[in-house]
């Protein structure tokens, strides 16, 4: 070694101690289930597979010091737990249970002698920057025309809730598809049925400036006539649905989403009620909702998604029974439920609270009454309910203002009027 040394601490081992974890040695990713610690080193945590128990060193000096950092952002779903060895920590025995579960977390430790032990000097979530805005802009997808069939066409919508014209479709034409943002600024449609081929399960990526990708070949059980939305901030869940695969059914499974866009084998079919034509949306910045629906006859009956994508049991229903509904967010964590079929079309709709509990029926909106229609978020705390029946298909647009007001119909878009499609917002 060349070069002067100045204003480091030397202990009695001769081991120059470091200050605030700027002289730590940092180690490879730890990705394993345990980890033995060792002084003056610093440890990235990636427990996005598993959590990771920590063995800290067995004997410690004054000053020596250990930081870990959580590198996937993932403690508050696989945390780490540490041992202290023999050693006390915060003044506590090794008998106690040591435990850290909170996202992005930095911790930096050091001993501070036998009757203390370990004691961090930073126990703190960093925040995640840069933060993806919310999503500004959304599309519709799909759909079925009367006399036509399936389209594949889509319409974007501008973050001022503008309906572009038609894109040409990109991916397999269908109907019936479910449709949610992933990754915290895209968004992917899935499923759907083809009229004399059936069922479907290819989905359908869209980048953040709204491009829909070719089909990828599918995963989990094809169906239509689900729904999807967020959840966890940055991944999705498709859900339910039904399928004439083995005879005609309603279904009650899920396929998670990751933040990367890959969906995933079926859920264990959830503890929610099989049912199709539901509806679904975020809320509380990071959960979701399930709701209403058809089992063979209507239902309102909702389940809340955790986030971590863990469906809850059925929640008594509040509001009218119905069917091929829309839902989307609005105000940045509340969501709306509105439109759908009780026999012929509605056009009322339900509040979802930022805790997702569902508000009773307000009075009938300004807009068309229809079913089958998409739903979406734009301009980062807004909505917007397009398409549809209505004694044959619509191309209106409903506004939704960013307390929840349904504004009148907007003229005819320059899209194609048609029904059951799918939309989801992107940034």
């Amino acid at each position: 070694m060349s070069g002067t040394i100045g204003d480091n601490v030397y202990r009695a081992s001769g081991v120059i101690a470091s200050a605030a974890g700027g002289g730590l040695d940092w180690q490879t990713i730890v990705t394993g289930s345990t980890l033995t610690a060792v002084a003056g080193n610093g440890y990235w945590i990636d427990t996005t597979s598993n959590a990771c128990t920590i063995t800290l060193p067995d004997s410690a000096s004054n000053g020596d010091e250990i930081m870990f950092v959580d590198y996937a952002r993932n403690w508050g779903t696989y945390g780490i737990e540490i041992d202290s060895n023999g050693l006390n920590y915060q003044g506590d025995d090794d008998e106690s249970t040591v435990e850290y579960e909170t996202d992005g977390t930095a911790l930096h430790i050091v001993y501070s002698g036998a009757t203390n032990g370990w004691i961090p000097t930073l126990d703190k979530a960093v925040d995640d920057v840069p933060v993806i805005p919310p999503n500004d802009e959304g599309i519709f997808g799909f759909g079925y025309i009367s006399g036509t069939g399936k389209v594949g066409m889509s319409n974007l919508v501008s973050n001022t809730g503008v309906v572009a014209e038609d894109v040409a479709a990109v991916g397999t034409a269908r109907h019936g598809p479910m449709a949610c943002e992933y990754g915290g600024n895209k968004g992917i449609f899935g499923f759907g049925l083809i009229d004399g081929t059936g069922e479907q399960n290819i989905t359908n990526k869209v980048s953040d400036a709204g491009v829909v990708a070719s089909d990828t070949a599918g995963i989990g059980t094809a169906r239509n006539y689900g729904c999807a939305c967020d959840y966890g901030g940055d991944k999705g869940i498709f859900g339910f649905g039904v399928t004439s695969v083995g005879g005609y059914g309603v279904k009650n499974m899920t396929n998670l989403v990751s933040n990367t866009g890959t969906v995933a084998t079926d859920q264990a079919a959830t503890t929610g009620t099989a049912r199709q034509g539901l509806a679904a949306t975020e809320y509380g910045g990071d959960k979701g909702i399930f709701g209403f629906g058809s089992t063979g006859s209507n239902v309102d009956e909702t389940n809340l998604v955790s986030n971590t994508g863990v469906v809850s049991t059925d929640v008594v229903g509040v509001g009218t029974d119905r069917v091929k509904t829309a839902a989307c967010k609005y105000g940045e964590d509340t969501g709306i439920f509105g439109y759908g079929n009780t026999g012929s079309g509605t056009n009322v709709t339900n509040l979802v609270s930022n805790t997702g509990v569902v508000a009773s029926d307000q009075a009938a909106t300004t807009g068309t009454s229809r079913y089958g229609l998409g739903a979406c978020e734009y301009g980062q705390d807004k909505g917007i309910f397009g398409f549809g029946e209505a004694s044959g298909e619509v191309a209106i647009t409903n506004l939704v203002s960013n307390t929840g007001v349904v504004a009148e119909d907007q003229a005819a878009t320059t899209g194609t009027a048609r029904m059951v499609l799918a939309a989801c917002s992107f940034n």
